[in-house]
């Protein structure tokens, strides 16, 4: 049988970074609770899913970012690229946002949620980040791990029922530099490669801050 998708790493999309400390498993815990509420309220509605999953994951670039600066300013020494990376980061998670909005088109009440998480994600990432920053970076790191199953599992989806693979909204196909004729599928395979890269840097990042 023809590979759909020759260019998928397989490894990469099942990755998972496996355990060594406690600030590991409260990190892969934290995640897996907010999962349980995800999968319960959500069930297979994934455009939906990917539109409050990015609110969320467009928080942790930007606040890292802003700590990493203020670290930097303080000890009066060179960032390394960190700062860059997580603003990069958060960017990039913003025009999910955007991209999955179009195609989802949330209601006024998952609105009202997403400005909720929001809210409450944000006050509690920025706590852990000032008082361990090596756990918020092992946290998203496992967040994007679940963001890769849920695309994986969206892009099954679209690819079971043709009909859902509506064409790919225009700030989608200028992001990613998308062909005119690109759909929904193409959307969510790059997507999915932006979450990889997410996920291996920040595994890495917490790997540094030992």
């Amino acid at each position: 049988m023809e590979d759909k998708h020759p260019h998928i790493n397989e490894h990469s999309l099942t990755y998972h970074h496996e355990l060594h400390t406690m600030s590991d498993r409260l990190a892969l815990g934290l995640v897996r609770f907010a999962r349980v509420f995800a999968d319960l309220f959500f069930r297979e509605r994934y455009g939906h899913r990917a539109v409050t999953l990015e609110t969320v994951a467009a928080i942790p670039g930007m606040v890292g970012g802003l700590f990493q600066h203020l670290k930097s300013l303080r000890r009066i020494q060179d960032d390394h690229g960190w700062i860059k990376t997580l603003l990069d980061e958060a960017e990039n998670e913003r025009i999910h946002l955007m991209v999955y909005v179009h195609i989802a088109r949330p209601n006024s009440v998952e609105r009202l949620l997403i400005v909720v998480v929001q809210v409450i994600f944000y006050s509690f990432y920025f706590f852990m980040y000032l008082f361990s920053p090596r756990t918020a970076h092992r946290t998203v790191g496992y967040l994007e791990e679940e963001a890769i199953k849920s695309y994986t599992e969206y892009l099954a989806q679209v690819e079971a029922s043709p009909h859902k693979n509506v064409a790919a909204p225009e700030i989608a196909m200028r992001y990613w530099d998308l062909p005119a004729d690109a759909r929904l599928k193409e959307v969510i395979i790059a997507t999915r490669k932006d979450e990889e890269n997410h996920r291996d840097v920040n595994h890495t990042f917490a790997d540094k801050l030992r």
